[in-house]
């Protein structure tokens, strides 16, 4: 394949990309999204693998890495539950920082790549920055990926003195990166370079450990923009047009999303890098009279919550967290179902960070085939809670409590929430009382019109179903 050829694979791959995220911008549009995603993936490895710069035996090496790749990637795909699809997402990110770094490791000790001069100082500027994002991505998305997977405690680990050290570590690095750029051979510059990878790798390391489960959402959508950079990073060593376009495009709309989810938890950027929830180092900062919250809990069955559901004219389902961990989203599907067929208005009510990763619950209702249109955000459907019979909150904690709006003293005062307690009856599926991941304790529990209905939310609402149906 020519040159020319290569890059004008390469232009219609970027615009195939382009394409596939406006169509990942809405439920209905999705499936083609993934689709035009698809095609420009094949596009791009098929110019590059035929394209003028891999010659010889390179092609057969490249094949091979794709096979074991793709056998690895097929078989996560076939039994990766998804409910485990949060921490999966945050290992594919620690693979492309991982990528990064070896990429720039190889670029620079290529004795086929002679520079000089301005050149030469801009290469080296790609190489030092390029491991560098693709160090922090790596290290931070694997203690993601534990945090997620429940294999690290989700609360923040906040050491003493930790913006020092930050501080400290990026001074370092700053000055290594000197030392690196005026090297005169590679050896010479080998020992900055490695000195600031394992700067990166533990600054990734502290950096997500210090953040709060609460934010996980948050990290998750950072980790996708840093793995973005760390690509576009990757095209810069490599003169690579395609990879540049590409990571800019990843990293730009995961720094949008980032934003938006933090506006959506009342949080801003750098206290979610800061580590911790709220201004106590991560921890529920106490009622500023000490009081616990007002009333007495009223529990419900799951034959009376059928009740309830079956006179009600119109229905808003909240999901939550405990709803993946149950896989209870088919039966919640099967309830819709029913429900709608006995003409009561039935729809979802979806908070921006519900879960453990952006869509998070989107993509858990649409597996279960719940119609699109009935899925709604919570801009949308926050003012109809007044006239709503029965909210229905499977599962979820932190994006239902009132303490949002009521209690300023509280860590999660002004976080928009989906306003459940405005209805007539709610009704909360939770295992127990414990609080959300946040660690907040949820007054909704207490109100006069709120029901609880205990137990796993799987059986409790095969239990509603059956009780639907007799």
């Amino acid at each position: 394949m020519s040159a020319s050829l290569a890059t004008v694979s390469y232009i219609g791959a970027t615009i195939l990309f382009i394409l596939s995220l406006g169509g990942l911008s809405n439920p209905e549009s999705s499936r083609r999204g993934n689709l035009y995603g698809m095609i420009g993936m094949t596009i791009a490895v098929l110019a590059t693998i035929f394209g003028p710069r891999v010659t010889g035996g390179g092609i057969t090496l490249i094949i091979g890495a794709m096979a074991v790749g793709g056998a690895i990637g097929i078989f996560a795909a076939r039994t990766v539950k998804m409910t485990q699809m949060p921490e999966l997402v945050a290992l594919m990110h620690s693979l492309v920082g991982l990528a990064a770094c070896l990429v720039g490791f190889a670029n620079y000790i290529d004795p086929s790549v002679q520079m000089e001069g301005a050149e030469k100082t801009i290469h080296a500027v790609e190489i030092y920055v390029g491991i560098l994002i693709g160090a922090v991505t790596f290290s931070g998305s694997i203690i993601a990926f534990g945090k997620l997977s429940g294999k690290i405690g989700g609360s923040p680990l906040l050491l003493p003195g930790r913006h020092f050290m930050n501080l400290l570590g990026l001074l370092v690095v700053a000055w290594f990166g000197w030392q690196f750029i005026h090297s005169a051979s590679v050896s010479e510059g080998m020992t900055p370079l490695l000195v600031m990878t394992v700067i990166s790798l533990l600054f990734g390391i502290h950096m997500v450990m210090a953040i709060g489960g609460a934010d996980m959402p948050v990290v998750v959508s950072m980790l996708n923009s840093y793995s973005g950079w760390a690509a576009a990073a990757t095209g810069f060593m490599l003169s690579n047009d395609l990879l540049i376009v590409t990571g800019a495009l990843v990293g730009s709309s995961g720094a949008i999303l980032s934003y938006i989810m933090c506006r959506a938890m009342n949080r801003n950027f750098i206290s979610v890098i800061a580590g911790g929830f709220g201004t106590e180092g991560g921890k529920p900062a106490p009622k500023a009279d000490g009081a616990q919250p007002a009333g007495e809990v009223v529990p419900i069955s799951a034959t009376e919550t059928a009740e309830l559901l079956r006179e009600a004219k119109n229905v808003i389902i909240v999901p939550g967290y405990g709803m993946a961990v149950a896989q209870a989203q088919h039966t919640v599907y099967e309830i819709t179902k029913f429900l709608r067929e006995k003409k009561i208005n039935v729809r979802f009510g979806i908070h921006p960070v519900a879960g453990r990763m952006p869509g998070h619950m989107n993509v858990l209702l649409a597996e279960a085939k719940v119609p699109y249109d009935i899925v709604m955000e919570m801009d949308e459907i926050n003012a109809d809670f007044p006239d709503t019979d029965v909210a229905m909150v499977i599962g979820a904690n932190d994006i239902v409590n009132p303490a949002a709006q009521e209690d300023p003293s509280s860590p999660i005062a002004g976080m928009p929430v989906l306003e459940v307690w405005k209805a007539k009856t709610s009704i909360v599926m939770k295992r127990s009382m414990a609080s959300g991941y946040a660690g907040v304790d949820n007054p909704l529990f207490y109100k006069e019109n709120n029901r609880m209905l205990f137990g796993d939310a799987k059986k409790m609402l095969d239990e509603v179903l059956v009780a639907l149906k007799t």
